[in-house]
């Protein structure tokens, strides 16, 4: 295929330069060599080999390539190339020196001309490419644009900030004044071709003298402490700040190292978050190629775990929900990334067996995640009925389909609030648990339970609700000052969630690290500083006091009766627990599900309290039917931590 014309036209005007620079040293070793002082026979050895020298120069770097590589870019790797095609040609002389018998003095170049030839040609086709990338990097877009070029501060002066600067270079806009770093051994040096100004404690100074008007944060995993500090004199400075993204990222290819972000609430959880990558193994072969079904796939949880799945490349995702809307959204979003696997979208209540069984009998699942569930432990309060029957229920309805129709592995989604529960929502899915363990047979399904805590930005966390707290100008709703808990983001939630479905067999129930539990008020307050406010001036913090059924401290697992065994996956734990008698359990659960039908709260509790699960809450004080009596109209409700 021919080339653009500009193509040609640039590899040509390349290949005369580097033909005028190998003649000019050329010309320029014999005069070095001899001092200015050319003798007659040496003088006309090098008209006589000029023009071969400048020919074979370009020859030897046509056939090294240099020619595709464009001298507006031109780097360290790109000086090596050329380095290696100059170097072959001067040892290619050197050989031909030493071959060549004296009768042929005339083709018998110097060794010292050789060397000197060598360095000077070499320095000059470096010399023109590097001066060629210097006028780019200077003059390009300054006919296109007359903006003021953005200064732009850089904190982190390691490898991250090092490739910052290079990709910084490419854009005429923007002014890097230099970095910013708390090593000692750094400050006062040139690192990329910035200085390194200062620690970060000399922000204010820096950006006053400078007039940066943005940080760059080139840390791609900046401790918390860090970010805040940064984020709180960024704030008071009226200057944004932005993050590199990490290089796990980059490497999956989402993004390049100058896709900066705001900085996020997931940075500030204290604590390393995991990055799902999935590799052969385990793992992949326990879902490769199967019908999968994710039932609540139109939720936070759900929709994320069946995006995640379709990397796994099983043959078929059925989504299931009864939120239309959210189901649409999954669909749209895993189809939009989805490659190979049919993805199947369908709208349904796990209440109703028949539209189970249908589901089922159309689609034949061999893996289901079980993640739909009422959620929100303060409306489950004053709802009691509808908690066990859409969770409790719900669940009994599927591992019957899911035993009838012999599925291979089944995971329930369950909750830190199931340990020890206080409230409706967590003794219901505590009572799940139990069922999962019921329905367990030694040559059945393989089954198993996976409780975690909260997860930011799902609709049942409180970032959402103080976020938009603070975007209308409200203060802060926030039970109590003392409540802390269990945190994560939803892809690493939901990441550990299928690595800990791929241990199921025999009805086990698996908790996951979360870390150490997170103060809320301490995440209402990061909240607001990232919204570039001052909490207590800008932003109220309102205690309303604890809600039914709310806790101050979650835990994972019950410590008079449990405790936690490691597994094959880092991360994932097994609960040991007391086994429970389990035909006195059946009995029982007839009892609670009729009280939940005929819609008799009182009873709802009455009968919980004969479970062996510790649970310890009270009915709400007045409810009308099954719903309790909430604030009045026009006085939204304080957002409790769910």
């Amino acid at each position: 295929m021919q080339k653009p014309r500009y193509e040609f036209y640039s590899s040509l005007n390349q290949r005369l330069i580097d033909v005028l620079v190998a003649g000019g040293a050329f010309y320029l070793a014999y005069q070095l060599r001899f001092d200015w002082k050319v003798d007659a026979f040496s003088a006309y050895q090098m008209w006589l080999l000029l023009f071969a020298i400048m020919a074979g120069r370009v020859a030897v770097n046509n056939a090294a390539g240099i020619y595709r590589l464009i001298w507006r870019f031109v780097s360290l790797s790109d000086a090596i190339t050329v380095a290696r095609s100059y170097a072959l040609f001067s040892a290619m002389l050197l050989i031909t020196r030493l071959v060549f018998p004296a009768s042929l003095a005339l083709l018998r170049i110097p060794v010292s001309i050789i060397l000197i030839e060598f360095l000077v040609s070499l320095t000059g086709a470096l010399g023109v490419r590097a001066l060629r990338r210097v006028l780019y990097e200077k003059f390009s877009g300054s006919s296109r644009t007359l903006r003021r070029k953005k200064q732009v501060l850089l904190i982190g002066a390691g490898h991250a900030g090092v490739m910052v600067t290079k990709e910084l270079a490419l854009h005429s806009d923007i002014k890097p004044v230099g970095f910013l770093d708390d090593d000692p051994r750094k400050i006062g040096r040139v690192i990329g071709g910035l200085s390194v100004l200062g620690p970060v404690s000399t922000l204010a100074a820096v950006v006053e003298q400078y007039g940066v008007e943005e940080v760059i944060i080139c840390i791609a995993r900046a401790p918390r402490g860090l970010l805040k500090r940064l984020w709180v004199l960024c704030e008071q400075l009226a200057v944004p700040t932005m993050i590199v993204p990490t290089f796990e990222e980059i490497l999956q290819g989402k993004v390049n190292i100058a896709a900066f972000r705001n900085v996020e609430m997931s940075d500030l959880l204290g604590r390393e978050t995991i990055q799902p990558t999935f590799t052969e193994g385990e793992v992949v072969s326990s879902y490769r190629g199967k019908r999968i079904l994710v039932t609540g796939a139109g939720g936070s949880i759900g929709s994320e775990l069946a995006y995640q799945l379709t990397k796994l490349h099983p043959s078929e995702l059925i989504l299931f929900d009864k939120d239309e809307n959210g189901l649409n959204d999954a669909r749209l979003r895993i189809g939009t990334h989805n490659g190979q696997t049919a993805v199947r979208a369908v709208v349904g209540d796990l209440r109703f067996p028949e539209r189970l069984e249908a589901v089922f009998s159309s689609f034949r699942p061999e893996v289901v995640f079980h993640a739909a569930a009422h959620k929100h432990v303060y409306l489950m309060e004053a709802n009691p009925c509808e908690a066990i029957l859409n969770n409790v229920v719900g669940t009994r309805n599927l591992l019957v389909q899911s035993v009838a129709f012999g599925i291979s592995r089944f995971v329930l989604i369950s909750t830190d609030k199931a340990v020890k529960p206080t409230s409706i929502m967590g003794a219901s899915k505590r009572i799940c648990e139990m069922l999962v363990q019921s329905y367990q047979s030694c040559d059945g399904p393989r089954f198993c339970a996976v409780r975690f805590g909260n997860v930011i930005g799902s609709r049942g966390s409180v970032v959402p609700i103080f976020k938009n707290q603070i975007a209308r100008g409200e203060p802060i709703t926030l039970t109590h000052p003392e409540v802390r808990r269990y945190l994560m983001t939803i892809p690493e939630a939901v990441y550990l969630l299928i690595h800990a479905g791929a241990l199921a067999s025999s009805g086990e129930t698996f908790v996951l690290e979360m870390g150490e539990p997170v103060p809320i008020l301490n995440l209402a307050q990061d909240l607001i500083e990232l919204s570039g406010l001052r909490p207590g001036r800008d932003v109220q913090i309102e205690i309303t006091g604890l809600h039914s059924g709310e806790k101050l401290t979650e835990v994972l697992f019950d410590e008079d009766k449990e405790r936690l065994l490691p597994t094959r996956f880092d991360k994932v734990r097994l609960v040991d627990g007391v086994p429970f008698e389990q035909d006195g359990f059946r009995r029982k659960v007839p009892g609670l599900v009729e009280a939940a039908f005929r819609q008799d709260g009182h009873e709802v509790y009455r009968m919980l309290r004969k479970f062996d699960i510790s649970f310890q809450g009270e009915p709400i004080s007045e409810p009308v039917g099954d719903a309790a009596e909430f604030a009045p109209a026009n006085v939204a409700p304080t957002p409790q931590v769910a």
